[in-house]
């Protein structure tokens, strides 16, 4: 009941406030930091329970599974800017149509995926450095998680959908829930039973389970939301519109991963495990920071997506314009205490080793300006995602997490060595907002969201 007042309370078509816009994107950031939690769990867990090499193991294995249930989030973004879009249009009924036919396509493409992923982890793992008893370890972690891939797929998914369906505050108790499996599983699997890697992998494997199912039963059924599943014709151009349309989300994480990995590769040729392990800390660090940003821009990209199908240029304007505000007032308290807490976190994951915490330490230090930049870019991508252009979502993701990335990481370290490593995101990341504010100048005329000088936007 709850729930339900909560939702009635903020809706898509409302003019937003700075207090009713955190309102509304406090369940999807909350959601997102929980993924993003649990997901360092497995890495705390192996790191103190298990084992340097088993933490190695897990470090060089996770950006693969991520690049794989990568499709999870370009259904996610592109299906619910669609949906948004045409229940601004007023047709109901048939946006629960295209929800219900962008979810069967995402479990089968989670199937076709898992298989994919388990015949090519081998030679995957062995690519990225993994040998000795790393790479067994790389195999054992790696096959469990990815038999849950299709759930993994669904629950990325429907992180941007339950925004879209007024129901924020469901995805995060379904987030939660997610995330305390992993927790007590993890514990009794690594540090109770003493299952090594492999508990670790099933217990998130489970907890991936648990945010798969569950929203797909309750949009099995009809509810007090905007969305639920209904019969529906196959719709081809319709897909094709979707993954044009959440191709920056899906070649964002993608290549976020992808680039992951080949720091792995550089770390591992530069120094070796210790980097990794040290480099894999920033990731984690990354992981919930970042999660903050992409929470937000699940909320917001509905919106958006609704008042542009909705016409409504002067509350397009007022999101606009104080999405930018929160921004800039997050980035500088995430830098903050990025550079206050890097000794800290050290200490919980590599503390065993004086030499690995303080090689982490220093690579903290430079690696948290990234966060200065980064939640602008992923506005900005999202942002243009939720107007319908994917092409320029995409250009902006593309460049922002591979081409920028890339060229940093293998010319960087030619000139400072491993600081060239820790440093190439924040340089990456800066390039990317040259490029961001460059397409919102350019594209403004278009679609005007831009504040007009002669007209007061929404308050």
């Amino acid at each position: 009941m709850l729930q339900y007042h909560y939702s009635c309370m903020i809706k898509l078509s409302d003019n937003f406030t700075y207090k009713k816009l955190l309102r509304f994107a406090t369940a999807p950031i909350l959601m997102m930091i929980c993924i993003s939690v649990y997901s360092v769990v497995d890495g705390l867990f192996v790191s103190n329970f298990v084992g340097k090499d088993a933490f190695t193991a897990i470090n060089l294995v996770f950006p693969y599974i991520m690049v794989l249930g990568a499709v999870g989030f370009m259904f996610g973004a592109g299906g619910s800017a669609i949906v948004s879009k045409t229940i601004g249009e007023g047709k109901n009924q048939l946006a629960k149509s295209y929800f219900s036919l962008v979810t069967l396509v995402a479990v089968l493409s989670g199937i076709v995926f898992a298989v994919a992923g388990i015949l090519l982890l081998q030679p995957v793992s062995v690519w990225m450095g993994a040998e000795g008893e790393v790479l067994p370890l790389c195999k054992t972690y790696g096959t469990i998680i990815l038999c849950a891939l299709p759930f993994f797929v669904l629950q990325n998914m429907y992180q941007s959908f339950f925004a879209t369906a007024q129901k924020p505050r469901l995805g995060f108790v379904v987030t939660v829930a997610s995330g305390v499996t992993n927790i007590l599983l993890d514990a009794l699997f690594v540090v109770g039973l003493k299952w090594g890697i492999a508990g670790a992998a099933v217990g998130t494997a489970m907890s991936q389970f648990v945010g798969g199912v569950v929203p797909t039963i309750y949009f099995f059924f009809k509810n007090k939301s905007l969305l639920n599943f209904c019969p529906f014709r196959w719709n081809g151009r319709l897909l094709l519109k979707v993954c044009t349309n959440g191709s920056s989300e899906l070649l964002g994480n993608i290549a976020m991963s992808l680039v992951a990995m080949l720091y792995n590769k550089q770390l591992m040729r530069l120094v070796g495990d210790s980097a990794v392990d040290a480099y894999g800390v920033m990731q984690y660090v990354q992981f919930v920071f970042v999660a903050v940003f992409i929470g937000y821009c699940l909320a917001v990209t509905p919106v958006v997506g609704f008042n542009f199908g909705a016409q409504n240029r002067r509350e397009l304007q007022n999101v606009f314009s104080k999405s930018l505000v929160i921004i800039a007032v997050t980035a500088v308290a995430m830098v903050g205490s990025c550079f206050a807490l890097a000794d800290v976190i050290s200490h919980l994951f590599v503390g065993y080793d004086s030499e690995m915490h303080a090689m982490t330490v220093h690579g903290m230090y430079l690696y948290c300006i990234c966060f200065a930049f980064v939640g602008f870019n992923m506005f900005g991508s999202s942002f243009f995602t939720a107007l319908n252009n994917g092409l320029i979502s995409a250009i902006l993701s593309f460049g922002r997490t591979l081409v920028f990335q890339v060229a940093c990481i293998y010319i960087l370290p030619l000139w400072w060595g491993l600081d060239g490593i820790w440093l190439s995101t924040v340089v990456a990341e800066f390039l990317s907002l040259v490029l961001t504010v460059t397409m919102f100048l350019t594209n403004n005329r278009r679609y005007g969201y831009l504040p007009s000088k002669n007209k007061k936007s929404a308050v």
